[in-house]
């Protein structure tokens, strides 16, 4: 038996539609699972060239920063084995400074998890499923600049240990994979510029930038038999940027 064999589990990746999302939901994809994404623009305005790949996968229009709208969403299947939640936002230029900047990147980086969680709480007790949730290495650091991106990630960090307690006793695990810097549309400010770049580089002892793929392993891993009695912990999964 192939422990990453993913043949006819059911996935949804909120914010599946690019960067990290996007990399895990075609890794599950690639593994035999249905996948769905969701996102909040139009199909159309997602481009390959962007990092928005939706070929082979379900997606719908739905903003998950919108309680009520999570809460009447369509199951994209008739059931639901795994949740992951990639979605997040960042303002740069002290935008998360305003308290309408702030509340806007808590509402999408945390507030929204739990909504997702709670909406599919009930398929995913029913399947012996799990949920995986994406935060960040800077939930365990300060980020200049970012208040409000840090605080949300720190959340998602802790909501990620109180859902893995609550829930162990119906079947449901929840973990979360933490990404150091990967090369997505989120991260350009630093990798569209040489030297933020290459100071970057000097920080991480692989010397490398994540990719979509290197976060996907570890949700792979998250998700399968493997990790059967892993509840409540986020790998962080950074080249050993925190070390």
């Amino acid at each position: 038996m192939n422990d990453m064999d993913f043949t006819g589990r059911r996935v949804l990746v909120v914010g599946g539609t690019s960067g990290i999302g996007n990399g895990i939901a075609h890794a599950f994809r690639e593994r035999g699972a249905q996948v769905a994404v969701w996102g909040t623009r139009d199909a159309a305005d997602y481009r390959v060239e962007d990092g928005s790949d939706l070929s082979g996968l379900t997606f719908a229009r739905i903003d998950a920063s919108n309680s009520d709208a999570v809460a009447a969403s369509a199951s994209p299947f008739d059931g639901l084995d795994v949740l992951v939640l990639a979605q997040g936002t960042v303002l740069y230029r002290k935008g998360e400074f305003e308290m309408d900047g702030f509340r806007k990147v808590v509402s999408v980086n945390l507030d929204s998890m739990m909504a997702c969680a709670m909406r599919f709480l009930a398929d995913l007790k029913a399947s012996g499923g799990n949920i995986i949730t994406v935060s960040s290495t800077s939930a365990f650091h300060a980020t200049r600049g970012n208040p409000a991106y840090n605080a949300s990630k720190a959340g998602v960090v802790a909501l990620t240990r109180t859902l893995g307690q609550a829930w162990a006793t119906d079947g449901v695990r929840v973990n979360g994979v933490a990404p150091g810097l990967v090369d997505t549309k989120l991260t350009k400010v630093t990798t569209e510029h040489p030297d933020r770049l290459a100071g970057a580089l000097r920080g991480i002892p692989m010397h490398r930038l994540g990719t979509p793929a290197d976060m996907a392993g570890a949700a792979l891993f998250l998700a399968s038999p493997l990790a059967s009695y892993i509840t409540g912990q986020t790998i962080i999964v950074d080249g050993g940027l925190t070390l």
